[in-house]
């Protein structure tokens, strides 16, 4: 049986030592292991199921059957069938025949691990990060040998607050492009932006303390900040900032103790914040004692006059934080804390007391592309690429039928595919592509039909052939 012209071809191994059912069962047996399949979640129908992998309905409800033989599934009463809430622990022994596929994302754990399962020469259109050939291999290159000429220094510890160049060099940054008062004093260096935004966590909250979270959000900062404790206040996040009116009536009602937010294009909207929201937003958070927490890990690829909390606020009650794994390299784990002189202090003690110091001779590196203009010229290159892909990308997914539900801006686009995309994303994933479904971008997971997509890397017409495709029989399937 040859699967239908309009989907993405999913033949399992006709001349194997394995059944078709069994060999299905083995899939989705596999996928439930590695939490591609959450606990609770719908197996595809038999009829959709039979489509999507060009075997016959019998075949599928055999399959089904050996899923909750195992224990891996249940069947509900005129529902279908779901993944059991509560899953043995499987033998490691199981047999499959399958090559291993690429996971679907259910949580930002699984999205993060996806990134570590792409295929050569295919990039993921739901990551965070630019395609390798974005990056200037020769610019990394030139920075690693000048700094390892001198390598005495890395036979010894740092400095605990940072390399002193780079310190100085992110100040004249910040301060000539981004307004920012910081001075050298100011700033911690750290193991990429995440570790920044991690010790600001761990050295101003405890847990149980509620925090302020912008929605849709990050992923990742959702789920750091539960596993810390935390109790998340998702404001919704509109096209100039977030919503006010919640924000005041959380502050009143819960007294949080920290905003984590995007200020300049915003994940996964690519929505900046408008001046007047921003001061609103300073105001609030003086008549509330809150600190604000401004990520900024897209600054590279935003224009410099966009408003920053932080220098509105001169890191009176913000801590700015950044990095450049965006657009240096992914490898790269060099990020940094901006703050006020006390504040400073205190998370020096606190990385001291989870990292000691950070890697100065990556830190030098980063000096050294910075005090040579080097790194802005690469970044401007990045941008006038990033303009390209996205006018491509826009065309390529209105041609399928997609619209924008944000102004495409910046890295990503924030798109409403009319299905939902947890159910899309694992149709792609058997097709080697991985997306970033709505869901994950909400504090508490729930059904979106919103999806998040890198612009430079979703440009590969292949993809968007396979994504109209599955889309079009998501639809029919209601």
């Amino acid at each position: 049986m040859n699967a239908p012209a309009d989907l993405p071809a999913r033949l399992l191994q006709r001349h194997s030592g394995q059944t078709l059912s069994e060999q299905l069962a083995a899939l989705f047996a596999e996928r439930i292991g590695r939490r591609a399949l959450a606990p609770g979640a719908r197996l595809p129908s038999v009829r959709e199921c039979a489509r999507m992998h060009a075997v016959s309905p019998s075949t599928v409800v055999a399959a089904y059957d050996q899923l909750q033989a195992q224990g891996l599934a249940e069947a509900h009463r005129q529902r279908g069938f779901f993944v059991r809430a509560a899953t043995p622990a499987r033998s490691a022994a199981a047999p499959t025949t399958l090559a291993p596929r690429l996971a679907a994302p259910v949580d930002a754990t699984a999205l993060i691990r996806g990134m570590f399962q792409g295929q050569p020469g295919r990039q993921g259109p739901g990551l965070g990060t630019l395609p390798e050939p974005w990056l200037d291999a020769a610019l990394v290159d030139r920075a690693l040998r000048r700094v390892l000429a001198h390598s005495a220094a890395s036979l010894r510890y740092g400095d605990p607050a940072g390399d002193p160049s780079l310190r100085q060099a992110l100040s004249r940054r910040l301060q000539g492009d981004l307004g920012i008062a910081a001075s050298p004093e100011a700033i911690v260096t750290t193991v990429g932006a995440t570790h920044a935004l991690d010790l600001i966590a761990r050295t101003l909250l405890q847990p149980g303390d509620a925090v302020l979270v912008d929605e849709p959000g990050w992923a990742v900062e959702f789920a750091r900040l539960t596993r810390m404790g935390m109790r998340l206040l998702p404001v919704p996040r509109g096209p100039a900032g977030p919503d006010l009116t919640v924000m005041r009536r959380l502050l009143a009602e819960h007294r949080p103790r920290m905003y984590t937010t995007v200020s300049v294009l915003h994940n996964p909207t690519g929505q900046s914040l408008s001046l007047a929201t921003a001061h609103q937003i300073l105001t609030l958070a003086e008549a509330h004692d809150l600190t604000i927490v401004e990520d900024d890990t897209y600054a590279w690829l935003a224009p410099q006059h966009l408003p920053r909390l932080s220098a509105l606020d001169g890191l009176r009650r913000t801590v700015y934080v950044s990095g450049f794994s965006k657009i240096l390299a992914p490898n790269w784990r060099v990020g940094y804390a901006a703050a006020s002189p006390a504040m400073t202090e205190r998370l020096i003690d606190t990385k001291l007391l989870t990292t000691l110091t950070s890697p100065a001779w990556a830190e030098r590196a980063v000096a050294w592309c910075l005090d040579q203009g080097l790194m802005r010229r690469h970044a401007d290159r990045v941008v006038q690429r990033l303009d390209a892909a996205r006018q491509r990308v826009v065309r390529l997914a209105e041609d399928v039928g997609c619209q924008f539900a944000t102004p495409p801006q910046g890295l990503f686009g924030w798109i409403e595919t009319g299905v939902n995309t947890d159910r899309l994303a694992s149709h792609l994933a058997e097709q080697g592509w991985l997306l970033a479904p709505g869901s994950l971008f909400h504090a508490s997971p729930r059904a979106s039909t919103l999806m998040r997509v890198n612009f430079a890397s979703s440009q590969d017409p292949r993809f968007w052939q396979q994504f109209g495709a599955a889309r079009k029989a998501l639809l029919r399937e209601g």
